[in-house]
């Protein structure tokens, strides 16, 4: 093991791996060891500068004794230790406000050889140190030099580049034979000493081949090869409830010359904690930000995996794991696929993106447009999977409270009640439709909330017809815009945009008589089964913006509804507190509802605002969403968890599956998949004045108040207008939605999005974009760039809540 790093020349913002590395030296920069003196002679950059002069410059208070970056010298083993005895009080091994500790640690400088020391001080730096020395442990190191600069950086600096070149990483998984293992593990399997399962799909010989492989590879996992049925049907899923198991995904397969299979499985991004599989709807949102982040290749690969499964298992999965063979997720294909194509530079993409929308057509046809998920009467669709009986993923007393009266009905266990009714010794009607709509509240992603509860299967949901709203809209614009209106399948069928595009608005005839709310202003959820408007008040009325799907006489009382039943202190909350209703002991709180927030909730309001005319409004709920974020990470040893109480704003309560992305030590290392996407995508939304203030953590209201920003839900612009920054992707989805488009519009969609691999802020400026003011895309440049907020520097705790 490596006992120092060299890093001398290297920026002190670089990811770890470049930052911890080099030979057996300690970076021997010069340190000025002078006392303090009454100037410092500095140069200039501007006219003095260039005319050979130097301009002198007093020492305030707070000024650097020296003219050199400090850096300190760490035995990591002593300071880890010395930290952790002063600082971690409640011994969760974390610096954060809750601990009780002084806030202060004498630390040995490298320029003195560790023969003095000075104080790191804050919660901030304190356990910013602490992430670090964990980081430098990883790649090898007892001995560690490390920046000043480094541990006091801007905080939403920092963020974005944990998230760019740590977090992303972190979240990748593979289902090749070096990462088979880390995949194969299931933290929702708690049965003692399971055996690893790999399930192969009927219809790919490749996979089954090389699986076999695998396992004979690697005999001492134990790792067991099943082929699936060419027909998956629910009695089946069913019969290997107790036999849980990872579902190969999508794979490069070519043959050398010797006839030998090569087979490269694709990697791809996790959601992160106990969700170690690729799913549904976070994918898109994690493709989102992968694409901002310039990882085209990840999120190209998350749709092929779902083209995969379509292929072979049916329709895109809640996750490629064996007990959800019968479950989908709200469905996001075409427009993952298109932004997607749009970042892609190579030739074939066109074929690529045939591939993915004829995979979008057949799942609309095979799995949303039909029963059980549509409904005749109304011909909007419903969540709806044919799994049988209790999902067994969950924890083993999850659904105790359900099934109790039934087993004390019948004088026996709850234990063995579940049993026999497992087996289908038992029947009972009214609990066999009880886990019909706990499976569809499971498919449609909002598990759990009382908005779905005992009813989802027979709710018409507004996010759900958005969407296959969206995928009408998107294949009508796409077949149009790259098929010259007209698509061959690669079935071999042919698809117009003249047949989308009538969807499209028999949907939205539809749901304007049955969802849309006149009185109101909102889209509501319609029970099929009883007629009739849900009455609860849902923030995913807001999709109807990002589908595009509303009028703009809609859209303006939409949106005054939806700020004032729904915009909190920390972003935009699931649903409304009445709606919600009373909560108690036997009525607990539900992680969709009231008083919480939920990172695709932001993303997609965000969109369909921009793209109706309410820039000024979007921005505001993308500055308190990042605010949210940005002090808990500040505050709380970096964390980044799966979602917040936005009312409290706080990531620390009690809620059922509590809070995943919370529970580490020292360092975090994944954050959370669509969260991490949400802070990349959102602050493309911030003008230059918002990006400072979050860098200073200027509470909402105070930033809102000084800068004079509008608080109402009126409109800023026109949608056929871009007001910058232009956030990522506005551009191409409102070429697609609004149906307009001009050389100025054109030119900003192919200077903005992200092309040949390079993130939506690595675009060079272009007459289009070059505007001139604070408010360009890029001004400043991407968190966690070295230069990206000159003069915001370092945050410290008294520099809290300062513009």
């Amino acid at each position: 093991m490596a006992d120092t790093q060299n890093n001398a020349g290297a920026d002190i913002h670089a990811p770890p791996s470049e930052y911890y590395s080099g030979p057996l030296a300690l970076r021997s920069a010069g340190i000025n060891r002078s006392r303090s003196r009454n100037y410092q002679r500095l140069h200039a950059s501007g006219d003095d500068s260039q005319n050979g002069t130097n301009a002198l410059r007093r020492r305030g208070s707070i000024d650097d004794k020296t003219c050199h970056p400090r850096r300190f010298l760490i035995d990591i083993a002593t300071i880890e230790r010395a930290i952790l005895e002063q600082e971690d009080t409640n011994g969760d091994y974390q610096i954060t406000i809750e601990d009780s500790g002084p806030k202060v640690l004498k630390v040995p400088t490298a320029g003195s050889n560790g023969n003095r020391t000075m104080e790191i001080r804050g919660t901030y730096m304190l356990s910013n140190l602490l992430q670090e020395m964990a980081l430098a442990k990883d790649c090898g190191l007892r001995q560690v030099v490390i920046d000043e600069d480094r541990l006091s950086e801007n905080p939403v600096n920092r963020l974005s580049r944990m998230i760019r070149t740590t977090f992303w990483n972190g979240l990748v998984r593979c289902m090749d034979e070096a990462g088979i293992q880390k995949i194969c593990a299931d933290p929702k399997n708690t049965k003692p000493g399971a055996q690893p399962i790999i399930y192969v799909p009927y219809g790919d010989p490749a996979a089954l081949e090389y699986y076999r492989g695998v396992a004979r590879d690697l005999a001492a996992l134990n790792i067991k090869v099943v082929r699936l049925p060419r027909d998956i049907t629910p009695q089946y899923v069913k019969s290997i409830n107790d036999q849980f198991g990872i579902l190969t995904l999508a794979a490069d397969v070519t043959y050398d010359a010797g006839g030998r299979l090569v087979y490269k499985p694709l990697p791809f991004v996790v959601p992160g904690g106990r969700f170690n599989e690729q799913y549904g709807w976070d994918s898109y949102f994690e493709a989102l930000g992968l694409l901002a982040d310039g990882r085209v290749q990840l999120a190209k690969n998350m749709v092929d995996n779902f083209v995969y499964e379509i292929k072979h298992y049916g329709k895109i999965l809640n996750a490629n794991r064996s007990y959800y063979l019968t479950r989908s997720q709200p469905p996001f294909l075409t427009d993952m696929a298109l932004k997607v194509y749009d970042a892609l530079s190579d030739p074939h993409r066109d074929e690529w993106l045939r591939g993915a929308l004829s995979a979008a057509i057949t799942e609309y046809h095979s799995v949303w447009t039909c029963a059980p998920r549509l409904d005749p009467t109304t011909g909007l669709s419903c969540y709806h999977p044919t799994g049988i009986g209790m999902p067994p993923e969950t924890e083993s007393t999850h659904f105790d409270h359900i099934v109790a009266p039934y087993a004390e009905r019948l004088g026996i266990e709850v234990s063995e009640f579940k049993r026999l009714y497992a087996a289908d010794a038992i029947h009972e009607p009214e609990l066999d439709a009880y886990f019909v709509h706990d499976r569809a509240v499971r498919e449609s992603g909002h598990d759990t909330t009382y908005r779905l509860e005992r009813r989802c299967a027979s709710l018409a949901t507004v996010d759900l017809n958005c969407l296959l709203y969206r995928y009408e809209a998107d294949l009508a614009s796409a077949i149009d815009l790259h098929f010259g209106g007209s698509m061959t399948t690669t079935d071999g069928c042919v698809s117009t945009s003249d047949e989308w595009r009538k969807r499209a608005e028999a949907r939205r005839l539809a749901m304007d008589r049955y969802l849309w709310n006149e009185s109101k202003g909102l889209y509501f959820d319609y029970d099929v089964e009883l007629g009739e408007q849900s009455a609860y008040e849902s923030v995913t009325a807001l999709w109807a913006l990002w589908a595009g799907c509303a009028s703009q006489e809609q859209a303006v009382r939409l949106v005054d509804a939806a700020c004032r039943r729904f915009e909190a202190a920390g972003g935009l909350v699931s649903g409304t507190e009445e709606s919600r209703g009373r909560i108690s002991l036997l009525r607990p709180n539900r992680q969709w509802d009231y008083p919480y927030g939920w990172a695709p909730h932001q993303m997609l309001a965000w969109c369909g605002l921009y793209a109706y005319g309410y820039a000024s409004v979007a921005r505001r709920l993308a500055y308190r969403w990042l605010f949210t974020i940005t002090r808990a990470f500040v505050d709380f040893n970096g964390v980044v968890p799966e979602k917040f109480d936005v009312v409290g704003m706080t990531h620390r309560f009690q809620v059922e599956y509590g809070n995943v992305g919370v529970d580490f030590k020292m360092v975090p290392r994944e954050g959370f998949g669509w969260m991490n996407a949400s802070y990349q995508v959102g602050f493309t939304y911030l003008t230059s004045h918002m990006r400072r203030a979050l860098g200073a953590l200027t509470e909402p209201e105070v930033f809102f108040e000084r800068a004079g920003w509008s608080t109402d839900a009126s409109a800023s612009h026109t949608p056929a207008s871009t007001p910058m920054p232009v956030p990522v992707f506005a551009m191409a989805d409102a070429r697609r939605l609004r149906g307009w488009a001009t050389p100025l519009h054109c030119a900003l969609e192919a200077a903005l999005s992200p092309t040949n691999n390079r993130g939506y802020f690595d675009m060079p400026l272009t007459a289009a974009t070059a505007t001139g003011g604070e408010d360009d895309p890029r001004t400043p440049a991407s968190p966690g760039s070295s230069d990206s907020t000159a003069d915001e520097g370092s945050i410290h705790e008294s520099t809290k809540g300062l513009v």
